[in-house]
């Protein structure tokens, strides 16, 4: 696990856009994008470039379910919003948010993911120490699935909404081994509230309890946050 420390903010995210160029340029072709607040600065930056998807295929970590691609709080409109329209891919796929059989959708999804294995996958950390959707307690040998959404993950993200109440409860996520599949992982840990966890990921602990904790063990991963290692005491 290689970590990149930064001073400014802008720097973190100049740094994440030289690493996917070069991952592509290197012969990817299969992207695992996320999004987020975490997530716009480094979409608004692949913007700029003359990076080009169009031969490649992306697979979101999650999608609220209740939502249609449409609702303005859809992963699917952020990622029209933030990048596609943009930087179109040959194909992308998300979960079916308004599946009428929510184990079967989660199930296609899997499928799609076991059948096109993942060269890149882009990850953020929740506070709680999930990625994607992963709650603390999730299986690290878990696969796409349904989750209920904390209250902590509910509140983070109601700020995206009128009010809390609208925040959908469940999600589908690619589950942990699904992620950790991936070839290369490159997970963004930004702001403060982010940083207690990181910590926690950094000692190399291993447990279910910090589903972030799971990238440990993977082959290729890097970290770049704005952590400094003054604040780190480990």
């Amino acid at each position: 696990m290689k970590v990149e420390r930064f001073s400014s903010k802008e720097a973190l995210y100049d740094r994440a856009v030289a690493i996917i160029t070069q991952v592509k340029n290197d012969g990817a072709t299969t992207f695992g994008l996320a999004t987020g607040g975490t997530m716009e600065p480094l979409y608004a930056k692949i913007r700029e470039t003359n990076i080009d998807f169009s031969e490649s295929l992306s697979y979101n970590l999650d999608e609220y379910v209740g939502l249609s691609a449409t609702h303005e709080q859809s992963y699917a409109y952020y990622m029209q919003q933030h990048l596609f329209q943009y930087k179109p891919f040959k194909a992308s796929h998300l979960p079916n948010g308004l599946a009428n059989d929510v184990v079967a959708e989660a199930a296609k999804y899997e499928d799609l993911l076991q059948q096109q294995p993942l060269d890149f996958q882009l990850l953020g950390i929740g506070q709680n120490g999930h990625i994607g959707f992963n709650e603390p307690g999730t299986s690290f040998d878990s696969l796409t699935h349904l989750v209920e959404l904390e209250e902590s993950t509910r509140q983070a993200n109601a700020r995206y909404f009128d009010t809390i109440d609208e925040v959908p409860t469940q999600a589908f996520t690619m589950g942990i081994q699904s992620i950790m599949r991936a070839k290369c992982i490159l997970l963004l840990a930004v702001g403060e509230a982010k940083h207690e966890v990181l910590k926690r990921v950094l000692a190399s602990e291993y447990t279910e309890e910090v589903p972030a904790s799971a990238l440990t063990k993977h082959p290729n991963v890097i970290i770049l946050t704005d952590l400094q290692e003054e604040e780190n005491s480990l």
